[in-house]
């Protein structure tokens, strides 16, 4: 269970970084035009990453919480599912449609697709 939660703002799925239809995203106000006031989602997972640095919702049964920030070009974020410290770790962001790529590790780590609801 742990493991599928790690997939909340990438680690789990290793796939190929910047695959086809895919852009990066490089600035905060961009990334908030895209997810303020919408959920985040996947199967068994809604988060809602708020603009004053927040980040809340539930996965997998459990409340996900945590704070994060813009740094230089990549999303920084701290993360808690229920009790668990998954810890921090900053995130290229990429953009296909409704579809948001993290990618752990600056980018060079796995990622997870998230839907923008």
């Amino acid at each position: 269970m742990r493991a599928a939660i790690v997939a909340v703002f990438s680690s789990c799925l290793a796939m190929p970084v910047m695959a086809d239809g895919f852009s990066q995203i490089t600035d905060r106000d961009q990334f908030m035009s895209l997810v303020e006031g919408r959920d985040l989602t996947r199967m068994g997972i809604a988060v809602e990453v708020t603009s004053d640095g927040d980040i809340r919702g539930r996965a997998f049964g459990r409340d996900v919480s945590g704070a994060w920030q813009w740094d230089g070009s990549y999303f920084c974020r701290d993360l808690y599912w229920g009790e668990r410290n998954l810890g921090s770790n900053c995130q290229a962001v990429e953009r296909d449609g409704n579809t948001l790529r993290f990618t752990s590790d600056q980018g060079e780590g796995r990622h997870a697709d998230l839907y923008i609801r």
